[in-house]
């Protein structure tokens, strides 16, 4: 009996596994179907779609961890006199074997880790790759080659913050460190250093003002003002015009020329060479991260100094001297995004109290002429573009009114002038454009995508929003809005 009930009982045995069996595989295969087609790492598919634009993001124009290729987050930078906090190399990052100064993290006290290896080159951010060696250091510009004592990898490198992006990376010229030759082979210096040398690049996007903060100089400001002075800049790609445009600022940082890199036909020689600038935010400093922990304002402070900057702080009643009013400065354009009514703008905001001021900066503009132009306003506005940039000449309390043109551009604006406003001391407004004060609603009969969906152009890639949204239309201001928005402006400002 026994015997029988077993013999029945197993097929039900071999059934019911088969059943589980492909249970767990129609889960599985569900599974790798969700990942594959379905995932939102935001939890909804606009902020996947933000994030995927926002590594393309280009002014008509990341914060994260540092970390080694292969190896472990680096979260500060080096300043002049104490190294890195250690870093654990990878099977393909060069080491330097000499001593390293290692951070302990408590009460600022530092120990030896003699013999210990750590990275030549490493990730400073998304955006941004960081080399640092110490020793008999030679840079070939013409070969874009860096020899290397104490190496024994080579490393490849770009030293422009915009790693994630590749467009703009085809336009940086690559340099090679290579371990210094032990005989004869290594090329003779032409010209020596008794300071470190400091490689950056103004490939990239830099000449589009926006960028040239963004990718350029604000990371150079982070990496670099520790030195005090005390560090001779490499610049590769140099374009001789963006240098006279910002040398006031360079004066800054260091107490010599700049060196066009690529071109100068010598072998200069440094104790020390770091090559590429750290990258933390948009427009913007991470104290927590920076030497010093210095920040945004800090920066700010620098170029007040620079371009002979010499009002602090906006106020109702305008600049000290002037005719007791606040002062407005309209940022014009020429091309895409213009005012279409910017006189009667101007108009209506003379009849609101204000003094008024019209400009439209472009790559020719004297740099501190504008500034101070800037500097003198105590609300600026303008649409989005990288006319806005110039808010880091604004005096503190200042207020910003960003005009967002038509097409769910919010997450752009907001990531370029918005987020890094509070941290500039400027007071933040926005401007959002209704269709009927858009150039579009006459390119495109009502029922047209571009008017009545702009997340499905959002989806089909930035060249799609840029071309619907930044290059083709124009604004024209609702005269009651702006009156609206004026008097709120006023009533923040000190």
């Amino acid at each position: 009996m026994k015997s029988s009930l077993r013999s029945r009982q197993e097929p039900r045995r071999v059934s019911n596994g088969v059943i589980i069996g492909a249970m767990l595989l129609s889960l599985c295969v569900l599974s790798i179907v969700k990942a594959r087609y379905c995932a939102t790492p935001f939890g909804k598919a606009e902020d996947q779609l933000q994030e995927q634009m926002n590594s393309s993001i280009r002014m008509e124009t990341e914060d994260s961890p540092a970390r080694t290729p292969g190896g472990e987050s680096n979260p500060q930078e080096e300043e002049e006199d104490v190294d890195e906090p250690e870093a654990v190399p990878s099977s393909t990052t060069p080491t330097v074997t000499t001593p390293a100064v290692v951070s302990t993290g408590g009460g600022g006290k530092d120990r030896k880790a003699k013999g210990k290896a750590k990275p030549t080159c490493y990730m400073t951010s998304k955006r941004s790759e960081r080399c640092d060696a110490s020793g008999d250091i030679r840079v070939d510009g013409n070969r874009s080659t860096i020899y290397v004592s104490g190496i024994d990898k080579e490393w490849k490198t770009k030293p422009y913050a915009r790693y994630h992006d590749p467009v703009a990376m085809e336009h940086v010229r690559e340099y090679t460190l290579k371990p210094l030759p032990s005989s004869g082979d290594a090329p003779a210096c032409t010209k020596n250093h008794s300071v470190p040398g400091f490689m950056f690049s103004n490939g990239g996007f830099s000449g589009n003002l926006y960028h040239d903060y963004t990718d350029v100089l604000v990371p150079l400001f982070i990496s670099t003002h520790q030195f005090k002075g005390r560090v001779q800049f490499l610049l590769s790609g140099m374009k001789p015009w963006w240098v006279g445009k910002f040398t006031p600022f360079f004066r800054q940082l260091t107490r010599f020329d700049v060196i066009d890199v690529d071109n100068d036909q010598e072998v200069h020689c440094f104790p020390r060479i770091v090559v590429g600038a750290t990258f933390h935010k948009d427009m913007g400093v991470d104290p927590r991260r920076s030497p010093g922990h210095v920040s945004v304002v800090d920066f700010k402070r620098a170029l007040r100094r620079a371009f002979g900057l010499e009002r602090e702080a906006a106020s109702r009643t305008g600049a000290t001297g002037g005719v007791g009013k606040p002062r407005l400065l309209i940022i014009s354009r020429r091309g895409s995004r213009r005012f279409l009514n910017e006189r009667e703008m101007a108009r209506v905001a003379a009849d609101a109290g204000f003094e008024v001021r019209v400009a439209e900066p472009d790559q020719h503009t004297d740099m501190a002429t504008f500034a101070r132009l800037v500097n003198s306003a105590d609300v600026m506005i303008g649409v989005h573009g990288a006319g806005l940039t110039n808010m880091v000449f604004l005096p503190r309390g200042a207020v910003l009114i960003q005009v967002v043109p038509f097409g769910g551009l919010e997450w752009l604006t907001g990531v370029t002038f918005k987020d890094p406003a509070p941290d500039m001391e400027v007071t933040y407004m926005d401007y959002n454009v209704k269709l009927e004060e858009s150039s579009l609603i006459d390119q495109y009969p009502r029922n047209h995508q571009v008017l009545t969906d702009p997340y499905a152009v959002h989806k089909q890639g930035w060249d799609a929003l840029k071309t619907a949204y930044l290059d083709k239309q124009n604004i024209r201001m609702d005269m009651d809005r702006f009156r609206a928005t004026l008097k709120e402006a006023m009533s923040r400002l000190p």
